[in-house]
Parts: structure tokens; C-alpha cells; sequence
């Protein structure tokens, strides 16, 4: 197993205006990233030549060649983030890559805060956005195995507010119940709302495939605030309720960045009957040894969160206090947490003797769920979707360096993270 974090504060790239909410400037800055992941990733996947369960509470470090690596080939990770900070298309990372329960590498590139000019520290702690779902996914999974709610289980049947949804869709004499892919927020077409054709189900909160949120017609008829820094779960949740659907559930795939996890991750506290957060924490978190990874980052860990600038160098102010837990994209964490975090996944449910998720669990999670509707932007073919992660199902279609089988999610802010079980490979950026 490889794991790869390459953890970067990101410098935004000025493109054409943007057409889409996704496109914003944390999302061209993830695809930058990304680009400095895809290279990574065959660098690393060329310098390999079985998982372990580990028994104790830090990963154990091997040279790359005791686990059946190149340390030449993983040199060229060096090379290829340091291009990408030279470049001013990410203004630092933390890279580390384990093999077989092992670290062989483990460094820090470019700055944690440009204006300051601090340099990047290996236990600097980085905003996860999206990278945050996964986590979601794990935790729906330990509902599921403790018989506490099923996937096929209506959403109204815990929040008896999304009951009777509706779906938006454009308004024209021939419209047979049409419903765009994209409108922009305040800005929707001429439509009308039609009965959804069956109620929400959490399998299709966990696949996208919910029609919640999807910056469809719906969220463009609805609008989306901001969360206001006393929102919580329980008082936020029920207002999506209101808003109309984007697509009949189930008939499509459309990314919910910010609603639709957030609504499973209530129907969390509502079985367990503890916060998300405390949730988190008590049974993810601390089994883990996963220590400095926070929805609110205490004050003495505020010094060591990357701040994110722009190409002025000036910080966006990304970074004010809110009590939301948001399971969407709430969390921010290090690379050494992180890894931990994807080391369990690796090893079917397990780290440092604690079992966090049965092995059958992980790969339920982790294999396709969403059937041939994963789509929309980004997609590539020979892709699907499972919970919370997409999944290669067939790497010469997807054009993947990743084995069959691989999955995983990323970021807006440039966290990327996969594991590929086929290869023995687990990497995060």
C-alpha cells in the first residue's frame, strides 16, 4: 500500500468568468492541483516493484527499497512539487507516501502563509472542503453495519420535512418534464415544479443522485446562503427541504458539494443521538490518533493553518469562525492524520487494532453504487460512484493510472485522495 498526501495551500488562476458555482476559484485552484497529483501519481506508481495491520499508534517509517520501491523514481515527487510551487500554481504542500504499513517519505514544500512568507511545516493543518465526504461516507457505513438506518431508507422517514418534494423543471408546451443540467443561482429560466416521482432515499444522498442541491433548476429557483456561523445541523438541515430538486431522484448523477451529505450526516445525529461533530471525534477521530483534525480548530492550532491566498499574495479570508459541522466540506485535518484516516481504509476497516469499519463495509462503500448515472462534469469513462468516493471500473476507459477498482474523492481548496487496492497503492493531494 502507497499512500500519498501532498497537502497544498493554493494559489488561485485567473480564467475566462466562470459559468458554473463549481468553477469558482477554489475549484480551478483543485484542478491545478490535481494536475500536480496526476504527475505525482505516476512517479510513485512507477517505483513500485499486501497490506499489514498495524499494533502500534504512529505508521512505522522503511526505507523505499525495504518495501519494494524506487527511491529514485520517488524522488521525482520533489521534483514535480517543487515545479508546481516555482510555478506560483500552489503555494506549498506536504507530501508523504507509505508502502506496506511503512512511511518512506514525508516532506514539506513552499509557504503556509505567503504574506508572512512562514514556510510550509509537515504538521501544518489544511481546510479539507470536499475532501471532508469521505469521512461522511465511513461514518454512514457504521450506521448501516450497527442496523441504525438502511440506504434504501426514505429520508422523510427521519426528517418527515423532505416528504413531499418537488422538482423544477423548464417551463414550454412540449416540456415533458425537462430539467437542465446547470442554472446559475438567481438567475433560472422560466419553470414550473411537478411532484417528485418517489421520495429521497439516503443511497441517493450518499451517490449525488438525489437531485438535492446539484446546482441544477431547482437550487437556481431556491438560491443557496451562506451558512451563518451559528447555523447548525438540526436548524439548517430542514430548510433544504424547501427547495426544489433538481432531477427526478434517481434518474441522473449530480454533485451536491454542499447539501446533500450535510442532510445524511443529520440523520447521523438523529440515530446516534450525538452531535456530528462529537460523533466524529469519539468514533472516527480519537481511535485513530487522528488529533488535529477539527470542524473548529482551537485557538492554539490557529497558527498552524495554512492560509490561502490569492496571486497577490493577499489571504481570501477563508478562514472565519462558523459552528457548523459541515460534512460536505467542513473539516480541516494534516497529512499525518489524513494518512491514518486512508491507512484504515486500506487495511479493510482497521488501524492500531482499532476496527473502525468491518472489511465487508469498506468495500461496499467503495464500489459502485450509482449503477452507469455517474456523470457531469469532470466525468471520465470507465468511472462510477460509490458512497461518497468514485471508483475506476475500467482504467483504460478512464484513462487512469489507478488500478480497477481505485476510489476516492478530492477538494476545492487542492486535497486529492484515492486508494487502489488492485495496485497496493493509497495516495492523497
Amino acid at each position: 500500500m502507497i499512500e500519498i498526501l501532498c497537502w497544498g495551500g493554493r494559489n488561485w488562476v485567473r480564467r475566462r468568468p466562470r459559468r458554473h458555482p463549481a468553477r469558482s476559484a477554489g475549484f480551478r485552484t483543485f484542478c491545478r492541483a490535481r494536475a500536480c497529483f496526476r504527475t505525482i501519481l505516476v512517479a510513485v506508481a512507477a517505483s513500485t516493484i499486501a497490506w499489514t495491520a498495524l499494533s502500534a499508534d504512529e505508521i512505522p517509517t522503511a526505507s523505499p527499497e525495504d518495501v519494494g520501491m524506487s527511491s529514485e523514481r520517488l524522488r521525482e515527487i520533489d521534483t514535480v512539487v517543487k515545479r508546481h510551487v516555482d510555478a506560483g500554481e500552489i503555494q506549498g504542500a506536504v507530501t508523504a507516501v507509505a508502502r506496506r504499513g511503512k512511511v518512506v517519505h514525508f516532506e514539506a514544500y513552499g509557504l503556509m502563509d505567503v504574506e508572512r512568507a512562514r514556510p510550509m511545516e509537515k504538521d501544518s493543518i489544511f481546510r479539507m472542503a470536499s475532501s471532508s465526504k469521505p469521512v461522511l461516507g465511513v461514518a454512514a457505513m457504521m450506521m448501516i453495519e450497527e442496523g441504525l438506518f438502511d440506504p434504501a431508507d426514505e429520508v422523510a422517514q427521519y426528517l418527515p420535512e423532505f416528504a413531499d418534494m418537488q422538482v423544477a423543471v423548464l417551463k414550454e408546451p412540449a416540456d415533458v418534464g425537462l430539467s437542465p443540467a446547470f442554472a446559475a443561482p438567481g438567475q433560472a429560466p422560466e419553470h414550473r415544479l411537478v411532484p417528485a416521482k418517489r421520495r429521497i432515499t439516503i443511497h441517493d444522498l450518499l451517490t449525488h443522485t438525489s437531485g438535492l442541491g446539484s446546482y441544477g433548476l431547482g437550487t437556481a429557483v431556491a438560491g443557496l446562503p451562506n451558512v451563518g456561523p451559528e447555523d447548525t445541523l438540526a436548524t439548517r438541515v430542514p430548510l433544504y427541504a424547501g427547495m426544489p430538486l433538481d432531477f427526478q431522484p434517481g434518474s441522473r448523477w449530480g454533485y451536491s458539494p454542499r447539501i446533500g451529505h450535510d442532510v445524511v450526516a443529520r440523520i447521523i445525529e438523529i440515530v446516534s443521538d450525538t452531535p456530528y461533530d462529537e460523533f466524529l471525534r469519539k468514533r472516527i477521530f480519537e481511535p485513530l490518533g487522528m488529533k488535529d483534525t477539527h470542524f473548529f480548530l482551537p485557538p492554539e492550532k490557529e497558527p498552524r493553518r495554512v492560509v490561502i491566498h490569492g496571486l497577490d499574495g493577499k489571504s481570501k479570508g477563508w478562514d472565519k469562525p462558523s459552528r457548523y459541522p459541515s460534512a460536505s466540506g467542513g473539516l480541516s485535518s494534516t497529512a499525518d492524520d489524513y494518512l491514518r484516516f486512508e491507512q484504515m481504509l486500506a487495511n479493510g476497516g482497521e488501524l492500531f487494532g482499532n476496527r473502525i469499519l468491518s472489511a465487508e463495509s469498506v468495500a461496499r462503500m467503495t464500489s459502485n453504487q450509482a449503477g452507469d448515472l455517474y456523470g457531469g462534469k469532470g466525468k471520465q469513462p470507465g468511472s462510477g460512484f460509490g458512497y461518497a468516493v468514485s471508483v475506476v471500473l475500467d482504467p483504460v476507459a478512464a484513462k487512469s493510472a489507478r488500478g480497477k477498482g481505485s476510489f476516492g474523492w478530492g477538494g476545492a481548496f487542492g486535497t486529492v485522495s484515492w486508494t487502489d487496492p488492485a495496485n497496493e497503492i493509497t495516495a492523497v493531494l
